[in-house]
Parts: structure tokens; C-alpha cells; sequence
């Protein structure tokens, strides 16, 4: 039964969903540092970025529905404690073992609190509320965790500590907070069993779901790009060392995905998508753009240009999938968009890193960035025709 107490609660499971997310994206501006210290190449900082994403899906087709049947504070507790082991493997790692087994926890973490928390942060909004502070949690978290490592790491001590040692800190509070929160969901007696949900597309959603899904992926590899492989562009091709300046690119496409996706509310579904695929365009002309003359205003406007279209393009695919699949199959068919969308998180970003071996990471990037512009050109125009 849901129990609504003011925008306290509100905030609490804002905080909570805000402070987990954050942890999966802490080590982005740190991977230089990490590469120096272990004597890795760029292809391994993808492999273990990508790790993220196997263990996010993982969490997603075996528990996402979880927190229905257990209720939200358990699956809360238990996010939380993944991401607390993440961060001490971290704090304790001596190779590449320990990193690996931090970013897999991270992954199982943010599956978790995908879930989970979304739906408690929509369960303890105020009546009236449109609940887009679930939408903030999520990307204001993401982009918050790089911030954070990237400041701490150029301007105090312990470059490779002191951010996750904040991290333990925060997730402390929110932990305190998950022990009070109201229970939103009335647990059935006796207990239905714990069964993975898997995915499903329904004959009559793939119409809607194949563009949905290619523009989720383009839009989910870029976020891959610049939270595995920005930190290299910064340093390798732009010659800037400066941790909170790596830190703070991420935050502005995590950022600038939130601005797009309350775009959608003057777009429509309909519109959207499609423009969504245009920024997508517009701002890995201007990454491609930054990457040839060596210009780091033009790789911060490519953020930005690319984060509104992503943020515009994934509120879009969701709500048009959503809206068209079957009320039986809808957790299913999302969970199978969502799978795509981290598919394209953690595939395409290895490629640049095998790409680098051979042609350098200047270069790998261009390939990237063309990949994503066709990609994004072809579905968006998939979609105008479709409307004409």
C-alpha cells in the first residue's frame, strides 16, 4: 500500500536513487590514472568499463521486478550494498582483478536501483507530482559521479582513494534514509516466487520498438564514449590533464540528457524522436569536429548538443514503447529496450579501444563518431518518412 508522507520521503528516495547512481560512473575521470599506475592500454579501460553494462543487464533480466514482490527497501538495501563492495574494491584494488569486480558489483547496483528506486521515488512524490525527479536522480547521479572523482582527484590528496572514500560516506546517509523510508508495496502472503522476468517484443510492438531501440543505442554509446574514453580524448588529443575539467565534460552530456528529456513534454512522443536522432547528428559532427582541430569548446558543445538529443531521443523511445506494448508484456518489452540501450553502452565503446591498438585513439574516435551519425541519420529519417 502506498504510503505518502510530503516531499520528504520524496527527497529521501531522490537522494538514495541520486548517491547510487553516482557510483557507477565515479572512476570515469580516474582511468588515466589507473592506466599509469597499471600499465594498461586503452582497450582495457573499455573492457573494464563495459563490465558495468554486462553486470547492469544481468541485474535487469534476472531482478527487475524484484522489488514488486520483496517490496522497495530490501532490493534499496541490497543495491547499496553492492555499490558500498564496488567502492572498497576500489579502495583496495592492486590490478586488474579487483577493478573488473568493482565495476561488475557497480553494474548489479545500478540494475538494482533502476528498478527499484524509480519506482519508490514515483510512489513518494506529492500528489501532483510528475515524478521527474526519478529522471533527475538517474542522470543528475550519473553525471554527478565524475564531477565529484574529477575535483577531488586534481585538487586533494589520495587521487585514487578520496573519491570512493566520499562515496562510502554518502552511501552511509542513504542508507540511514532506506532504513526509515515507508514501505510502498504491500507484500502478498504467502510470498509469489522469485522468478527472473527475462524480455519479450510482441509481434505488434516491433514496428515502434526497432527504431526505438536503434536510437537508444546510438544515444547509450555516447554516453559510453564519454565516460570510457573522454578522459583519453582530453588528455591524448587535447592536451588537458586537468581531472575536474574530464570530470565535468561527463557531467554536461549527463546533464544535458536531463534537459532533453523534459523537452519531450513540448515535443511529443512523435516528434521527438526523430529530433532527438538530430542532435544526436549535430553534436558527434562537433565531437568529430573537436577531435580534428585539437578544440575543447567545440568537444563541450558536442555534450551538450549530443546529451538533448540522447536525453530527447530515450524519453521518447521509451514512452512510444511503452505506450504500444501490451499491459502483460510492458515490463518485459522495456526491459528488452533497456537491454538494448546497454548493449550500446558497452559494445561499441570496446571497439574504439581495439580501434586505438592500431590507429590511435584520435582516430578511433572519428570511426565512432561517423558510426553514430549514420546510424542516428538513418533512424531518424526511418522515422520522418514514417510520419509523412
Amino acid at each position: 500500500m502506498k504510503q505518502r508522507n510530503g516531499t520528504g520521503w520524496y527527497a529521501a528516495a531522490t537522494y538514495v536513487f541520486a548517491v547510487g547512481m553516482a557510483g557507477t560512473t565515479l572512476p570515469t575521470p580516474l582511468y588515466g590514472l589507473y592506466r599509469g599506475q597499471l600499465g594498461f592500454s586503452e582497450l582495457m579501460v573499455t573492457i573494464v568499463f563495459a563490465v558495468y553494462a554486462a553486470g547492469v543487464i544481468a541485474a535487469l533480466l534476472v531482478a527487475g521486478d524484484f522489488s514488486d514482490v520483496l517490496g522497495r527497501r530490501p532490493v534499496l538495501l541490497a543495491a547499496l550494498a553492492l555499490s558500498a563492495a564496488s567502492a572498497v574494491c576500489f579502495l583496495f584494488e592492486g590490478g586488474l582483478p579487483l577493478l573488473f569486480t568493482g565495476r561488475v558489483l557497480s553494474g548489479f547496483a545500478a540494475g538494482l536501483f533502476s528498478g527499484a528506486a524509480t519506482a519508490a521515488v514515483l510512489e513518494l512524490a506529492p500528489s501532483g507530482s510528475s515524478g521527474f525527479a526519478a529522471t533527475a536522480a538517474n542522470m543528475g547521479g550519473l553525471g554527478c559521479g565524475p564531477l565529484l572523482s574529477g575535483v577531488l582527484a586534481q585538487y586533494a590528496p589520495k587521487p585514487l582513494m578520496l573519491p570512493f572514500l566520499a562515496h562510502l560516506g554518502l552511501l552511509a546517509v542513504a542508507l540511514v534514509l532506506t532504513l526509515v523510508l515507508p514501505e510502498t508495496v504491500h507484500r502478498p502472503e504467502p510470498r509469489p516466487p522469485l522468478r527472473p522476468r527475462g524480455m519479450a517484443v510482441p509481434r505488434q510492438v516491433r514496428p515502434v520498438f526497432v527504431p526505438a531501440g536503434l536510437a537508444c543505442f546510438a544515444g547509450f554509446s555516447v554516453f559510453g564514449l564519454f565516460t570510457a574514453v573522454s578522459p583519453g580524448f582530453l588528455s591524448e588529443t587535447l592536451h588537458v590533464g586537468n581531472l575536474a575539467a574530464s570530470g565535468a565534460v561527463a557531467f554536461s552530456v549527463f546533464a544535458s540528457s536531463l534537459a532533453g528529456q523534459a523537452l519531450m513534454s513540448r515535443t511529443g512522443v512523435a516528434r521527438g524522436l526523430p529530433l532527438g536522432c538530430v542532435g544526436l547528428v549535430a553534436g558527434m559532427v562537433q565531437v568529430g569536429c573537436s577531435l580534428l582541430v585539437a578544440s575543447l569548446p567545440l568537444l563541450v558543445t558536442g555534450a551538450v548538443t549530443v546529451g538533448i538529443g540522447q536525453g530527447l531521443a530515450f524519453r521518447s523511445a521509451l514512452s512510444a514503447v511503452g505506450e504500444r506494448a501490451p499491459e502483460e508484456h510492458r515490463g518485459a518489452t522495456l526491459s528488452a529496450l533497456f537491454v538494448t540501450a546497454y548493449l550500446g553502452i558497452s559494445l561499441p565503446v570496446v571497439g574504439v579501444g581495439a580501434l586505438s591498438v592500431g590507429m590511435g585513439l584520435r582516430d578511433a574516435g572519428l570511426v565512432f563518431s561517423a558510426c553514430v551519425i549514420v546510424l542516428a541519420a538513418a533512424v531518424g529519417f526511418r522515422l520522418h518518412r514514417a510520419r509523412g
